[in-house]
């Protein structure tokens, strides 16, 4: 197995609605690991589709035991917010004195430029991943810097080196964790887990046996 270890620096303000609180639209300090395994372009979805559901199991599945992507935690990260404008558009006028197009106010809280961001790359084949990437709603420009791990295999109780998908860990792995809301599927951070894993220095490790899963029906 071919694991990669990546950093991830944002050089612009990156949006992404984890919580909506009234008008505030507010990012988490995790990046999902469905969201950068289509921004590392592994996983490709069409630009177009009638309907405007995702379609994560079709366009992720496929990855099985070739290669995962583990959410990313942060290393460094900063906070910025924003205020946005936005109005009800009339489209239709008929002949009276037309409705007024009162403008309402937003806020969005959003990661700020040099935050940075730590994920796992776990590959059946060597690869090599784009050095710029664009996330979040914004598409906002990201340096990716690599390093490939000369790791090995262990069983054992360790402590996971990053958030995890709990849907796509091995089941009874996880000891314990902390539960992290996020959509479309919540992550679980600094958890501590036994079994077989990649060993890591400190006493770190990432589970055997990660690859993308979703209930069925």
């Amino acid at each position: 197995m071919h694991i990669i270890e990546c950093r991830l620096t944002l050089h612009e303000p990156l949006f992404f609605a984890t919580r909506e609180i009234g008008r505030l639209y507010e990012a988490g300090r995790y990046l999902h690991n469905y969201a950068l395994t289509y921004a590392f372009g592994l996983a490709l979805s069409p630009w177009f589709h009638r309907e405007q559901v995702p379609h994560y199991a079709e366009d992720l599945l496929p990855l099985r035991d070739k290669i995962y992507v583990t959410p990313a935690a942060p290393e460094r990260s900063t906070f910025q917010l924003t205020t946005f404008k936005y109005g009800e558009e009339i489209l239709h006028v008929e002949m009276r004195q037309a409705e007024r197009n009162t403008p309402s106010f937003g806020r969005a809280k959003e990661l700020a430029p040099e935050s940075r961001f730590v994920c796992y790359v776990l590959s059946a084949e060597p690869l090599q991943l784009p050095r710029w990437i664009r996330l979040g709603k914004w598409h906002s420009k990201t340096l990716v810097e690599t390093t490939v791990l000369d790791v090995k295999e262990r069983d054992g109780s360790y402590t996971a080196a990053c958030p995890l998908n709990p849907l796509d860990v091995p089941a009874n792995m996880l000891r314990a964790f902390d539960m992290i809301s996020m959509p479309p599927a919540s992550i679980v951070a600094n958890a501590r887990c036994a079994g077989p894993h990649y060993a890591l220095p400190g006493g770190r490790g990432l589970p055997v046996g990660m690859q993308y899963t979703f209930p069925k029906g």
